[in-house]
């Protein structure tokens, strides 16, 4: 499972005891596609990291010999996409959670390429490695006095039109406000549509919730009729929309993966167990059970439905300076962490 151990020798010969991860995540904390794509190429040929706790900051080595899956999350994956043979070369499976929003006329989002280049890059990636490893996420909802339902509707829809064919799914929530200092402080200082008096009303709610919702499965019926079969799915959110035949969105999502890598029979068995197969003396591999056991992260939140794996990225350290982002405490300490990378370094921040 995602804490096995092993014992590695860092690149200055050091001897260290490191996590041996089957699936990681790349990652919930920074855009290692857009920012760090360099790096990760660079530590996968080393054959690990190092990733720090954010609460103590004490380092970890984390180590790619049992790694069979990486999940990418990123708003930019147009810097992997020609270094994405390295992990093919090595057998490493892979798929993207890409977060593609329209917030350019509300400045939300204000580093990351133009919508219409995003959707390219969407398209390129979709063409290259299939349409069922692209997951497109409108994430999160977010309203100001400006921005009503009907008109983040509207630009879901565009954006919709264009991915027609490149996207199995749609993936959405709403903005965290109130659960957040950090979310609230950020849209305060960085935004020009809030201050502490009107900031939770960022957050969709009420009406104005379930006049997206309703929004967004008249926009999936209507692509339907047009030949899409576009799947809804909210990411940790705790109401019940299955009678909407929106489903609770699982990321890191065992199902998925054992679909799409279904002739990987050991990354099947881990999947359905938790662990690694053992061949016999002649190779093969043990039964892969039919009910397979629970696997979900408890580490995320409990409404996440996430199966175990082990994140490397770092929070402080993603230039897109999203003004919602939890990752983030400012643009001061992201500028001064970045001022410090190196592509070869063991850590995204030494």
């Amino acid at each position: 499972m995602s804490n096995t151990k092993i014992t590695i020798k860092t690149q200055s010969g050091e001897t260290v005891e490191a996590m041996a991860p089957v699936i990681i995540s790349a990652s919930r904390s920074t855009d290692i596609p857009a920012f760090f794509a360099k790096w990760f190429i660079n530590r996968l040929e080393a054959g690990y990291c190092v990733w720090y706790n954010p609460f103590n900051q004490k380092p970890s080595y984390v180590s790619f010999a049992q790694c069979k899956v990486v999940v990418f999350w990123t708003k930019n994956p147009k810097p992997l996409i020609p270094l994405l043979h390295e992990l093919d070369e090595r057998g490493i499976r892979y798929y993207f959670q890409f977060t593609l929003n329209d917030y350019e006329k509300e400045g939300f989002e204000p580093n990351v390429p133009s919508v219409a280049q995003r959707i390219e890059t969407f398209k390129e990636l979709s063409k290259k490695i299939g349409k069922e490893r692209v997951i497109w996420r409108f994430d999160p909802l977010v309203l100001t006095e400006n921005l009503s339902p009907r008109q983040l509707l509207t630009k879901i829809y565009h954006i919709g039109n264009e991915l027609k064919g490149y996207t199995d799914k749609l993936v959405f929530s709403f903005i965290d406000v109130k659960a957040y200092r950090k979310v609230q402080n950020n849209l305060v200082k960085e935004s020009r549509f809030f201050n502490k008096e009107n900031v939770a009303a960022a957050e969709p709610e009420g009406e104005k919730r379930q006049e997206l919702i309703e929004g967004l499965v008249k926009l999936r019926d209507h692509w339907k009729g047009e030949g899409w079969n576009l799947q809804l799915a909210t990411c940790a959110e705790d109401i019940d929309l299955e009678h909407y035949g929106i489903e609770h969105n699982r990321c890191i999502d065992g199902e998925l993966m054992e679909r799409i890598f279904a002739d990987d029979k050991e990354l099947v068995y881990y999947l359905k167990t938790g662990k690694l197969a053992e061949k016999d003396l002649f190779g093969n591999l043990p039964e892969i059970p039919m009910k397979g056991k629970d696997l979900k992260d408890k580490g995320q939140r409990k409404i996440c439905g996430c199966m175990i794996s082990k994140d490397i990225g770092m929070y402080n350290t993603c230039s897109h300076f999203c003004v919602y982002c939890y990752a983030n405490t400012s643009k001061e300490l992201v500028k001064k962490n970045m001022a410090k990378h190196s592509d070869y370094s063991e850590s995204i921040i030494e």
